[in-house]
């Protein structure tokens, strides 16, 4: 009984029998320059697929969370001070401090929802948003519960107020922070993909030149002829899509960086440094409201200042920083406004805290809040770094968005080129072949 010749076999056979002839190799070329080149166009759309989906989202989805955030923390803190600051007024609660306080509520509120809506950080981004969801009706209680009972002239208002800003300190800007951190991490990861340099693809077209050159070499020793048009064809496609490839990523790479360095990195640093204000003008007010009823851990030193002081070293570091990233003068000059405030703020502090210590607390209220005997007060600084911080922010963050577009604009029309290209050049080499097959008919 013969032995029977599987499929596999039989075509096994066949190759190896038309490489014997001419013509045979060069079907077995062709098949294969075209399917190096078709390769070469897949991975190559493979790969850069990926990098303007980071890319997009780096621009689109990831930094916009980030940035919410960010807004979020912010939100709160800012907020914190606000009710603080309608606390020292009174019944005389101004209208622009309680809309104030009422506005960053609803911000943090609405952002919540779109952040619960939209990220894709993970497990911990969505229990800090569950977190900071179920506690801010409770922190809003509070201030309430603060505001009417200080409006009857009643002590028990502080021990509200105060009771607030630990929950406001202790849970609610500690899961702020944990979702900045989350989401901030998914946006390096983002720059990560975006930025990583496509091998495989280089790879990939490299073989294909090699053997498209190589080809070439063999057609011009057998036939003495220079060129075959198709084959050049195949091989000036393979290396646009090449040259292409390495350009529009380097451009690309080179923007997404620029982003990175010069607005997010700076974007980090100045709303550290806005929250870091917001903190100290908080515990200034509380500092106040407590009258020395919150010791700092060394029993001696009233709490409130002692965090006021530390936060106020952070947010001068902070500018510090801040004014090295800066790379213009639109970024400089508000960090710059801002720098002056705090040297302003902290004369103004001082001033109000030894009229304190000298038991003159209207006198000091009126230092830190305002009166009509003060109408350059501690929150006039305060308002001034606010504003300029404010400023420094949306300049940076223009700055991240126009160098973030370059970069995936550098990458716009790369997907549709390369799989165009890589068939024209798959064509053109069979073309090509077909050339030579016809000769040995």
């Amino acid at each position: 009984m013969p032995r029977r010749v599987t499929a596999w076999a039989e075509g096994v056979d066949r190759l190896r029998a038309a490489a014997t002839t001419e013509p045979g190799r060069l079907r077995i070329i062709g098949a294969v320059l075209a399917a190096l080149v078709l390769l070469f166009g897949a991975v190559s759309f493979w790969e850069v697929s990926g990098r303007v989906t980071a890319a997009d989202d780096v621009v689109g989805r990831s930094q916009p969370l980030s940035a919410d955030a960010a807004s979020i923390y912010r939100s709160l803190a800012d907020a914190d001070t606000a009710s603080s600051s309608g606390f020292l007024a009174g019944s005389d609660e101004p209208r622009e401090v309680r809309q104030r306080y009422e506005k960053d509520m609803a911000n943090a509120s609405r952002l919540l929802v779109s952040a619960a809506a939209n990220t894709t950080a993970g497990e911990d981004s969505r229990k800090q948003i569950t977190l900071l969801s179920e506690q801010l009706p409770r922190y809003s209680g509070l201030i309430e519960q603060a505001r009417a009972t200080n409006k009857q002239g009643l002590p028990l208002g502080g021990a509200y107020l105060r009771y607030a800003n630990e929950q406001m300190s202790t849970q609610l800007l500690p899961a702020a922070q944990r979702l900045y951190e989350s989401e901030t991490g998914r946006l390096y990861t983002d720059y990560d993909d975006a930025r990583s340099v496509p091998l495989a693809s280089i790879g990939t077209g490299l073989l294909a030149l090699a053997a498209l050159l190589w080809a070439q070499l063999r057609n011009y020793r057998r036939t003495n002829r220079v060129f075959n048009h198709g084959l050049v064809a195949a091989t000036a496609a393979s290396l646009v899509v090449l040259l292409w490839l390495v350009a529009g990523h380097t451009v690309a790479r080179s923007g997404l960086s620029e982003a990175r360095a010069e607005g997010q990195e700076s974007l980090k640093v100045l709303n550290d440094a806005r929250i870091a204000s917001l903190r100290a003008r908080a515990n200034e007010n509380l500092t106040l409201i407590s009258r020395g009823a919150v010791l700092a851990d060394d029993k001696k030193s009233d709490k409130y200042d002692v965090d006021y002081d530390h936060d106020m070293k952070l947010l001068e570091a902070g500018l510090a920083t801040a004014s090295k990233l800066a790379d213009d003068e639109a970024g400089r000059a508000p960090v710059a406004g801002a720098t002056d405030g705090v040297k302003r703020w902290k004369e103004l502090h001082t001033a109000a805290r030894q009229t304190d210590l000298k038991g003159d607390y209207q006198g000091a209220l009126g230092q830190v809040i305002g009166d009509k005997d003060h109408k350059e007060y501690s929150g006039t600084a305060f308002d001034t770094v606010d504003a300029s911080l404010e400023q420094a922010v949306v300049h940076e963050q223009r700055e991240f968005t126009r160098a973030a577009q370059g970069g995936l604009g550098a990458l716009d029309g790369l997907l549709t080129g390369t799989a165009a290209l890589a068939v024209v050049g798959a064509v053109a080499a069979l073309l090509g072949i077909g050339r030579r097959l016809s000769e040995y008919r």
